[in-house]
């Protein structure tokens, strides 16, 4: 019996949606489709993809093995592929009866642009100062937190979220976990471009938006023009007959506070119906995560269904462990966080990724699983990703010229100023040159991350931490650079620098001057030389040049030798005669234009 067609294939019965997690076996993908394994290798040959069962598939030779057999397979990343797990113990999504279901409440999350006040704001709500902590009094990580507000003492959770796009990835994760979208707009200054990222943001995520006008308290404030900004993005204000709410306040006069609090736990309660069993076992989102040089990894964890107890063991991302102790937002040790309640979970072997799911799970045993089961996900998606590419990109790129890479290596003191660094960088549109982050974590700069930047030739960016004693000694014996920031608009404007000094330098072409051949002579063991008289410029030995004769282009070289009379001359300027010999060649006539020029570099 032969070897199966592509057609045979497609007749097969491939039923519904199959999702399969970024870089996914070929045997893997088989067991999915209900197939064998060596009938898809076969196919896959037919298009040109060599790859044996145990090869890591690229999301390209997915989509077009989906679409010659007509399965329908959806590609998603490691993080997202939890449905995909099969451990005995992790699945837990029966669904929740609704006598079990209990009020809990709102996530709040304080969007804008930057420097328009969102953690001021949060500070007078909170009575605390969190400004003054922060690199040139700029939020730069994400900060959750749950205060008593309203008059019968409602808790109300706040996420606050850096407001410069280079935290747009950032913000996106604090639109997800959110009920409700608190818009800051400065009275004074009104809509900016990250105000109207944030409002996409909110947007995509579903969410009801209130808007906070803020700095109401200035002399040119105008809340009048931010209200007639905002319905240019569908936000049009009540009293113009929308459906909006907006909120005139002043965080340093503290004016109206109490208005906008009852204002969000007000549309809170007519627009959503926040309900959840706090009778599960826990499920989550790490909201941050860093690594504390006494205490270990650290993760603040914003509980969305179920309670987490001290001892509850708990897989989030690719980090597993079990609780061993919970803070809240004051530092006070408690026993058990329930629905929107955000905590300090110490425990875990190893920071998680900001936005990283967050499930209890029966015991330690299946966290490692799921742990390892993603770490390993995680390795086929980098493998199908850093995969050689194909011949015929290989030959779009030897047509574009060598393609240049920048290596990096990313430490940061939390992982959401690393993810956020990851997404500004990878924002850098530099076509020739491609930025490759070799790895990026939590933590100070080891001497492993020397090592590594070492054998692979890259830079080490270190973000609110430093390289320790021995890794500083490595650093400078192997020549290794190590690049220390707290502000990330330095590292983008850094490493777009150093991208485009590694580019291939562009040279643009600079008349010097023209010569018109009167006539030609042929000298011994030099050729023929051209009599000519410089009309423009001036001509130089050794400069580049091309004859030209009825408007064609007949030769480019150089000009091998230059001389006045007898004597040799660098340079002969417009107005003079000169005899011109060009390199290898001697067929000069008579009316021909030589022109003379030189090729010089631009900045990029």
């Amino acid at each position: 019996m032969g070897a199966p067609t592509i057609e045979a294939i497609s007749d097969m019965s491939v039923e519904g949606l199959v999702r399969v997690p970024r870089g996914v076996t070929v045997q893997d993908l088989a067991d999915r489709l209900g197939q064998p394994a060596g009938d898809l290798i076969r196919v896959l040959m037919q298009m040109g993809e060599m790859l044996t069962a145990t090869q890591s598939m690229s999301d390209e030779a997915v989509a077009l093995l989906a679409e010659e057999i007509g399965a329908r397979i959806e590609v998603v990343d490691p993080s997202e592929a939890d449905a995909l797990q099969e451990i005995e113990g992790w699945e837990d999504t029966e669904a929740d009866k609704d006598e079990d279901l209990r009020p809990r409440p709102p996530v709040v999350t304080v969007m804008g642009h930057v420097d328009h006040g969102k953690t001021k704001l949060l500070d007078a709500i909170r009575n605390t100062d969190v400004v003054a902590r922060e690199a040139g009094g700029i939020t730069q990580h994400i900060g959750a937190y749950q205060v008593r507000a309203g008059a019968d003492g409602r808790l109300v959770t706040f996420i606050d979220t850096p407001g410069h796009e280079a935290f747009t990835a950032m913000r996106a994760r604090g639109a997800a976990v959110t009920d409700v979208a608190v818009l800051v707009v400065a009275a004074d200054d009104g809509v900016m471009p990250q105000t109207v990222e944030a409002i996409n943001h909110a947007k995509a995520a579903g969410v009801p938006i209130v808007v906070a006008v803020n700095k109401v308290d200035k002399e040119d404030a105008n809340p009048a023009k931010v209200r007639q900004q905002l319905t240019e993005y569908d936000l049009v204000a009540e009293e113009y007959g929308g459906k909006t709410q907006f909120v005139d306040v002043s965080a340093k006069t503290q004016q109206n506070l109490d208005t906008l609090v009852e204002t969000i736990l007000l549309v809170a309660d007519v627009e959503l119906n926040l309900k959840a069993n706090p009778e599960r076992r826990a499920q989550g989102s790490v909201i941050e995560a860093h690594l504390d040089k006494g205490r270990g990894p650290v993760a603040t964890i914003l509980v969305r269904r179920g309670t987490l107890h001290v001892g509850d063991a708990v897989a989030a991302g690719t980090a597993f462990g079990r609780v061993r102790a919970m803070f809240d937002e004051n530092g006070k040790e408690v026993e058990a966080a329930v629905p929107a309640q955000p905590v300090v979970v110490i425990g875990l072997s190893a920071p998680p990724s900001a936005g990283d799911e967050v499930r209890a799970v029966t015991d330690e045993r299946i966290a490692r699983g799921i742990s390892q089961t993603r770490e390993a996900r995680q390795r086929q998606a980098a493998i199908a990703t850093s995969r050689a590419p194909r011949l015929e990109d290989l030959f779009a790129r030897i047509r574009e010229g060598q393609l240049q890479e920048l290596p990096l290596i990313i430490k940061a003191d939390v992982m959401g100023s690393v993810e956020a660094i990851d997404d500004a960088l990878g924002r850098i549109e530099i076509p020739e040159v491609r930025l490759r982050v070799l790895h990026k974590a939590a933590g100070a700069i080891t001497e492993d991350d020397v090592s590594l930047a070492a054998v692979a030739g890259a830079i080490i960016i270190g973000f609110s931490v430093r390289p320790t004693p021995a890794a500083r000694e490595l650093a400078n014996r192997e020549g290794v650079d190590i690049r220390l920031y707290s502000v990330i608009y330095q590292v983008v404007e850094d490493i777009e620098k150093a991208l485009k000094g590694m580019l291939a330098p562009e040279y643009e072409e600079r008349a010097l001057g023209t010569a018109e051949v009167r006539q030609t002579f042929r000298v011994p063991r030099i050729g023929v030389v051209a009599g000519s008289y410089v009309t423009s410029g001036e001509v130089a030995r050794g400069a580049k040049a091309r004859l030209v004769r009825d408007g064609v282009v007949v030769y480019e070289g150089r000009i091998g030798s230059l001389r006045r009379f007898k004597d040799d001359a660098r340079t002969v300027a417009a107005g003079y005669e000169c005899g011109i010999g060009l390199e290898n060649f001697q067929d000069v006539h008579e009316g021909d234009q030589i022109e003379a020029y030189e090729m010089v570099e631009i900045p990029r």
